[in-house]
């Protein structure tokens, strides 16, 4: 019987082009504005006003050719302002504060622009999703699990891969259906769930091995790091506005409508090795946001929960404070930092590329991929404009005597295969990757963050700490919100 081989991944070029030769939108304003007043200067004061004005065209070309960290200091611009006003003002400190007047139902008490966010019930009482009014979004939350991917056959491996891909192409195809989000993270244990199965189902009275088991319970079960994974889809309102109306309308005709998404997800992921263990209930909704900004406090909300399933009010999912600081956030027991996928691996690889970065020892940390599912008309006229956009900047090195670039040549290759593939029939989407590390103290936050991008590097995945713009990086990276990235 011929051999499997196992499944291989490439993803494509990460194009760096700006809007016109190779600047952004930032650049391209500042330049533009720049050339307007040389000209102004030159045709009222001549030459030497413009000499004059030296100083300013340095400072000009410093802001749009000098880089750090892979943008541009004009680009950097409007971050740094941001995060400099929200000092200012004292919004840097986020404080949980008791309030008399009454409160919507199923406010999650979020900080930032997640405020509006809450969780809503459906009228029947066993579907819950999270309502986003900004975003106009309808988001339910699975939590899945699945067999161990290292350990199965190249073949089974193979199929959960290509399963996995028309998952996400079915879901892209509905064209209701705003953010997908997978949500993979590590948490730490309290050992209640072992404690109760030993309490219900153990035999403490057997001479020797009752007291040994229950030694190694107190010793080792809090010390445990489990990895829990969320499916969270985000239902766009105005997309689907004929379902819903179709279903009744309102926030009951929009879970009409998810229901029969989640059904219909259940079935697909199946075909990935995946399996839909539950939806998501409004109190399990609440403790998967609560444990991500306070992780110390699973060990309560699971001892406090009758069944031991982790579960906790709404109102009290929110963090009690945070701190923000230029590359991390603290949240009341945890300190954080949120790193941005920003290059894949640039060769073709092994679908268990991440396994280092997933089990990496000792670190906790969350992973988010975010499926952002695109129109066809829409990714059609992004393909024209990219290969029009090469092919000009190809004939501009022409004419200058300049050698053609391999990574041009890459790019444009990888574009006309997205062309291919979209005249097909296959559905786009783009993917954004974040990873959020998490830690009790600074000392230990930084050694973590060490370990995690040595393993990146190995992974031929380079990973960039955001800077300035930690707290919302941290609402799209460690909680189910299914939000588009920044």
């Amino acid at each position: 019987m011929p051999s499997v081989p196992p499944p291989t991944v490439r993803f494509p070029h990460r194009s760096r082009r700006g809007i016109l030769l190779g600047l952004s939108l930032a650049q391209l304003v500042l330049v533009s504005l720049a050339g307007a007043l040389l000209l102004i200067t030159v045709v009222t004061t001549g030459l030497a006003g413009a000499a004059a004005l030296a100083p300013l065209w340095a400072a000009t070309a410093t802001a749009v050719l000098v880089r750090r960290g892979g943008r541009s200091l004009i680009d950097w611009a409007p971050v740094i302002t941001r995060y400099a006003l929200r000092h200012r003002t004292g919004q840097t400190l986020w404080l949980a504060r008791p309030v008399s007047r009454p409160q919507t139902d199923g406010l999650l008490h979020l900080p930032g622009a997640d405020a509006s966010v809450r969780v809503v019930t459906a009228a029947n009482g066993r579907s819950a999703a999270l309502h986003d009014p900004r975003a106009n979004t309808l988001t339910v939350v699975a939590r899945i699990s699945s067999r161990a991917f290292a350990l199965l056959d190249p073949a089974v491996q193979s199929a959960n891969v290509h399963g996995w891909s028309r998952t996400l192409a079915g879901l892209a195809r509905t064209g209701h259906i705003k953010t997908i989000q997978v949500l993979e993270r590590t948490v730490p244990d309290s050992g209640d769930a072992l404690n109760r199965h030993w309490a219900e189902r153990g035999s403490p009275a057997v001479p020797l091995a009752g007291q040994i088991y229950a030694d190694l319970l107190v010793s080792a079960a809090p010390a445990a790091a489990p990895h829990e994974a969320y499916l969270a889809i985000a239902l766009d309102l105005k997309a689907a506005k004929r379902l819903i109306s179709q279903a009744g309308g309102g926030l009951n005709g929009a879970f009409t409508v998810m229901q029969q998404t989640a059904s219909s997800v259940s079935q697909a992921v199946r075909n990935a090795g995946l399996m839909v263990t539950g939806w998501l209930t409004a109190p399990e909704i609440a403790a998967t946001i609560r444990t991500a900004y306070d992780p110390s406090a699973l060990s309560a909300l699971q001892q406090w929960s009758p069944g031991g399933k982790t579960a906790c009010d709404p109102a009290a999912a929110g963090p009690v404070v945070q701190v923000e600081e230029r590359d991390r956030i603290a949240t009341d027991t945890a300190r954080h930092t949120v790193f941005w996928v920003s290059d894949w691996p640039r060769t073709e690889t092994g679908a268990g590329f991440l396994h280092n970065v997933m089990f990496s020892a000792g670190v906790r940390r969350s992973l988010s991929l975010i499926y952002a599912p695109q129109q066809l008309d829409a990714a059609l006229r992004d393909v024209q404009r990219r290969k029009a956009t090469i092919l000009a900047d190809a004939a501009e090195r022409r004419r200058r005597g300049q050698v053609d670039s391999e990574a041009d040549t890459l790019e444009y290759a990888d574009t006309k295969l997205r062309e291919q593939q979209l005249i097909a029939g296959h559905a786009d989407v783009s993917l954004t990757g974040l990873l959020t590390v998490s830690a009790a103290t600074d000392e230990q936050l930084n050694a973590a963050c060490a370990q995690i991008e040595t393993a990146a590097h190995a992974a031929q995945v380079d990973l960039r700490r955001l800077l300035y713009q930690q707290p919302e990086a941290f609402a799209l990276a460690a909680l189910p919100l299914a939000r588009t990235a920044l």
